[in-house]
């Protein structure tokens, strides 16, 4: 069998690269060095100027990272891939190599809280770069929002944490009547769910922290794109603000990898029982899980993606008050922000991950004080049901 046909999971358990040495592992080694020797001054000079593959200093690459990056872009089908610190070190490496001082972005108005602190307030007031906050599920306000510099259009789907969704093949072909680069954050979806850059997306983006990981022990981002794109995001950009990953955490993602799709498929399997359950219940007001039918963008879903994903997010009757009770009355749910890790975690977005959101913000893009944001795990269904009907008794 070759492995360009193979499925998603034998993909990534199979996928290794050539790495120098005469020895095979099964497991990928930690190459733990700051830096490579050189056989001779003419290498070091061929291997400075280009004309050489190799490795020079971890913080341009390493030979760990580089399994990790071979593996990740084959699973998101582009052509490569760059591994850095975090998330938000992949989202900044992003939007610096491809905007610079004068541009113009055009966001979607519901992110991850750091994200919109960094396009909204860092590119903003320090950089120089616009921003323009729209509601990119209807594609006539991105249309009126394009300018003659805008340069990047930027998007989750779905998004944290108010699960709305993004017409992905929409967005591109807009943006392509106008030269316009789109990079989206694929990390509630991952690539066993849904490939953005096969639906025309230049770069895509994500937290691996979260599923790529799963096990809630590593800080890491990826970046996805075609070759030249992702050399200039590495040589112009990572290189000398130094967001990189380190060797030891790109072997904790690639462990992850190899597990992703079995956790995903039961990930999708709980969220959809519990948001069933949710929508039912007298203490809830509103459920939003793309799953749903009830979800205003169900087809949308059906169509873009193989999956639903792990999060769940509902608002509970009462507000904050109820809110607080049933995230203090949970005893199996961890009380935590982050997601996608084996462990179900519960959060208030309103006072945690996007408590630096403005309020006035916050509200335009749904997320009220009764909103409580899950991502669910891989334990045994009844078991996270019952503990959120006895947290829900409380309320």
């Amino acid at each position: 069998m070759y492995l360009k046909d193979a499925g998603f999971s034998t993909k990534s358990i199979h996928i290794r690269h050539r790495l120098p040495s005469d020895i095979k592992t099964i497991v990928t080694p930690i190459y733990q060095t700051s830096t490579f020797l050189f056989n001779s001054v003419e290498e070091g000079a061929e291997l400075f100027a280009g004309k050489k593959e190799g490795y020079i200093y971890t913080r341009l690459g390493n030979p760990t990272q580089t399994v990790l990056e071979d593996k990740i872009a084959i699973l998101e089908e582009g052509e490569a891939a760059l591994a850095t610190a975090s998330g938000m070190a992949a989202i900044a490496t992003t939007i610096f190599t491809l905007c610079r001082t004068g541009d113009h972005i055009v966001a979607d108005e519901t992110l991850y809280g750091c994200t919109h602190t960094l396009f909204s307030h860092i590119l903003t007031e320090r950089l120089g770069i616009e921003v323009t906050f729209i509601d990119a599920s209807d594609l006539n306000n991105l249309k009126a929002a394009i300018r003659g510099n805008t340069k990047l259009i930027y998007f989750e789907t779905p998004a944290n944490p108010t699960l709305k969704l993004i017409d992905i093949r929409g967005c591109v072909e807009v943006a392509k009547k106008w030269g316009i680069k789109v990079v989206v954050d694929n990390t509630f979806m991952t690539p066993y769910l849904q490939n953005p850059l096969k639906l025309g997306v230049d770069v895509v983006v994500h937290s691996a922290t979260k599923y790529l990981c799963g096990h809630g022990d590593t800080i890491a981002g990826v970046i996805i794109g075609d070759k030249e794109f992702i050399k200039r995001a590495r040589l112009e950009v990572l290189k000398d603000t130094g967001g990189i990953i380190s060797p030891f955490n790109s072997l904790f993602i690639l462990r992850g990898l190899t597990t992703l799709a079995l956790r995903m498929e039961k990930h999708c399997e709980n969220a959809m029982a519990v948001a069933q359950l949710l929508e039912g219940h007298p203490k809830i007001e509103k459920v939003i899980y793309p799953g749903l039918p009830s979800h205003r963008q169900h087809q949308l879903a059906k169509e873009q993606a193989r999956g639903f994903g792990g999060m769940v997010t509902f608002v509970v009757k009462g507000g904050l008050e109820s809110a607080i009770k049933l995230m203090n009355s949970v005893q199996l749910c961890v009380l935590a922000v982050s997601l996608g890790n084996v462990e179900t975690l519960i959060e208030h977005p309103a006072t945690m991950t996007h408590a630096h959101v403005s309020e006035e913000e916050r509200l335009a893009a749904g997320i009220t004080d009764g909103l409580i944001r899950l991502s669910l795990g891989i334990e045994d269904l009844k078991d996270i049901i019952r503990d959120l009907e006895q947290a829900l008794e409380k309320c």
